[in-house]
């Protein structure tokens, strides 16, 4: 497995998805039954926004230790419901209209410390009808990223914990999509006033609080799993997306039903398990994680297991380009081999 610290692993197959929701329509019609938006996640969204404020200032005055605690354990789940919601609102799952997703999801971004619904919105279904397309899939790491990273233990720490902030650095790199826009400085505008009016009104310790939880909740924390969980290339095959069946589902609104979620990217987080539940034969041999605390610690201290160890295409076609006809060479001089994804894994490009 060293070439993948040499370099990303190739497909020339389509992207896995898109045939698989076709075959699971067919058998499965009244799956289409659970598509479309559920309007009551906005109020789990002002819940959630509410919870964060509240606590942000109730540590104003506690001792820092409190505040590094309540960050980690409940700030890190809210932070972290908030950021699925935002999701939900990318794949217009709150309400129909556009316009009504995006402003729902400025709001859920409130307590979230950085400015990043209208740019996750914007990147995020590029990811889907794009998935390992490196040049418009900015959930793939950035070539100089995976090699600063390496196999160390400690780099991969600290890639986790400063995750946000290499996630915008990838934007960049996705050219077909414009940085700056509209809705993404008038998103910048309201977080810059919102930090500034927890500063004002209950201090540094509140504002600390929102920006430990932000961290914490995509970062050096068992949720931060996630990020590895959902497409990273794990397991001895040739699976490329994962899904989590743990029972922190229960905490991060079914987030781990990935490979659920990527073959029906319209249906919402709660009806999410009832795609398993309707078509069981379809996720019964793919590989999924369990727990997520396992493989954040599989993944820190794994050496084979490294930011290079993703699927990448060249269209989500599977059609060949110049890019991957020039593959890194393996130590020998020779090329690694183009993997091919496995044929019952096939995508649902519906929602994106």
């Amino acid at each position: 497995m060293l070439e993948r610290q040499l370099d990303f692993s190739h497909s020339v197959r389509p992207e896995p998805h898109r045939d698989r929701t076709k075959q699971i329509l067919r058998r499965h019609p009244e799956i289409r039954a659970l598509i479309g938006p559920a309007p009551f996640t906005f109020w789990c969204i002002l819940g959630l926004v509410g919870l964060q404020f509240g606590v942000a200032w109730f540590v104003a005055d506690r001792p820092m230790w409190l505040v590094l605690a309540l960050a980690y354990t409940v700030g890190a789940f809210a932070s972290h419901g908030l950021f699925v919601m935002i999701h939900e609102c990318a794949h217009r799952l709150v309400f129909r209209r556009r316009k009504a997703n995006v402003l729902t999801g400025l709001v859920a971004n409130l307590p979230l410390f950085v400015p990043g619904s209208f740019s996750f919105q914007k990147y995020h279904l590029k990811h889907h009808s794009n998935q390992g397309v490196y040049e418009l899939d900015a959930d793939i790491p950035s070539e100089w990223e995976a090699r600063l990273v390496g196999r160390s233990p400690l780099r991969k720490a600290l890639w986790l914990l400063l995750y946000p902030l290499f996630q915008t650095a990838r934007s960049f790199r996705v050219k077909d999509v414009p940085p700056l826009d509209a809705w993404t400085l008038t998103n910048l505008a309201i977080q810059i006033g919102v930090n500034l009016a927890v500063y004002l009104l209950w201090g540094p310790k509140s504002l600390a609080y929102l920006a430990l939880a932000l961290f914490f909740s995509i970062g050096l924390h068992p949720l931060g799993a996630r990020w590895i969980q959902r497409h990273y290339l794990v397991g001895d095959g040739e699976q490329e997306t994962f899904s989590y069946y743990g029972k922190l589902n229960f905490l991060t609104f079914n987030v781990g039903y990935h490979n659920e979620h990527h073959d029906f990217p319209s249906v919402p987080w709660h009806r999410l398990p009832r795609i398993r539940a309707a078509a069981p034969e379809a996720y019964a041999d793919l590989t999924a994680h369990t727990s997520w605390t396992r493989l954040l610690f599989r993944f820190l201290f794994d050496p084979d297991i490294t930011l290079y160890s993703r699927m990448t295409r060249a269209h989500a076609t599977g059609q060949p380009s110049n890019r991957l006809a020039g593959d890194a060479p393996s130590p020998d001089g020779s090329r690694p081999s183009s993997l091919a994804p496995a044929a019952t894994a096939a995508q649902a490009a519906q929602g994106g």
